[in-house]
């Protein structure tokens, strides 16, 4: 069983994992947080983007000889093969960790995986800790994993324009591999944020037809996809394949009716199920996500 300290150590993993979104992809966002052998935190560290050092490394060596004896909390199971850079549960074995706490499970990972090898090198290994909160960040890669096709999310501010701009997906939009904009234009949601030959911005157009956009977007190299603007011909030729709806509403309690807004925004949206309604400033935002059944 994880100990408070373990507990601690992989929400604040989970939280610097975040830091990856937008820039990883083909790779899953990660994070990893180094404890000395009394629990106490001494290294952490997040992937940034393929090519780049996995946050495995990047956390011992912020944690240096210290890592000994110590526990490596991380997000995902360390990789187990020779890619761009050396497999991270080798470098946990070479540091002499003691124990590994991991959140998810890595579909991807080769052969007998990395934490099985991990056990044959005598680490103690704890799976599945806090994986619910863990999949917040990485859920989305993990869907286009299974589905061969980019998380899409279609976000938009009720009411905004052009010319005012539009809060919620300017504030998401470096979350996100490329943004599809209102105009009809794409771009990266952090201009050249993405490792060297693994990603592009796709040409316009994508097509006539979802199969063949989504297609366009997967081989581009996106993992996540932000739509912008409640007008946008993209929004209506990708409809069926929006994973998750982000609207902000104007309106704050009590005059804001959560009822009427959710009617509003969201069954014309069929097969959406709202998981979230909160406050922010002078808007109320919901956040829906697909039923598919």
């Amino acid at each position: 069983m994880a100990t408070p300290n373990e507990l601690t150590a992989m929400r604040r993993a989970i939280a610097i994992s975040a830091q990856g979104l937008g820039t990883t992809s083909p790779n899953p966002p990660v994070g990893c947080v180094i404890l000395d052998r009394d629990g106490v935190p001494v290294g952490e560290g997040y992937h940034l983007r393929k090519g780049d050092h996995h946050a495995e490394v990047n956390a011992l060596t912020a944690a240096g000889e210290r890592a000994e004896g110590g526990t490596a909390v991380v997000t995902l199971e360390p990789c187990n093969h020779q890619g761009r850079t050396p497999p991270c549960r080798q470098a946990l074995i070479d540091a002499k960790v003691s124990r590994v706490l991991m959140a998810v499970m890595d579909p991807t990972s080769r052969g007998e995986g990395g934490a099985v090898v991990l056990e044959h090198a005598g680490i103690e290994v704890e799976r599945g800790v806090l994986e619910q909160e863990a999949l917040l960040v990485l859920g989305p890669w993990l869907h286009s994993l299974r589905t061969g096709r980019p998380h899409i999310t279609w976000a938009y501010t009720v009411g905004a324009n052009e010319d005012n701009g539009d809060q919620v997906v300017n504030e998401l939009r470096h979350t996100y591999d490329l943004v599809l904009q209102r105009d009809g234009t794409i771009e990266e949601g952090v201009p050249d944020g993405h490792g060297k030959d693994v990603f592009r911005v796709p040409h316009l157009p994508l097509g006539d037809a979802p199969a063949k956009a989504l297609d366009t977007l997967s081989e581009a190299g996106a993992r996540t996809v932000l739509i912008e603007g409640s007008v946008n011909d993209t929004a209506r030729l990708l409809a069926e394949a929006v994973d998750r709806l982000i609207i902000d509403v104007p309106g704050t309690p009590p005059s804001f009716k959560p009822t009427s807004a959710v009617d509003k925004c969201l069954t014309t949206r069929g097969g959406f199920e709202l998981i979230g309604v909160r406050p922010l400033g002078s808007y109320v935002r919901l956040t829906a996500k697909r039923v598919r059944r």
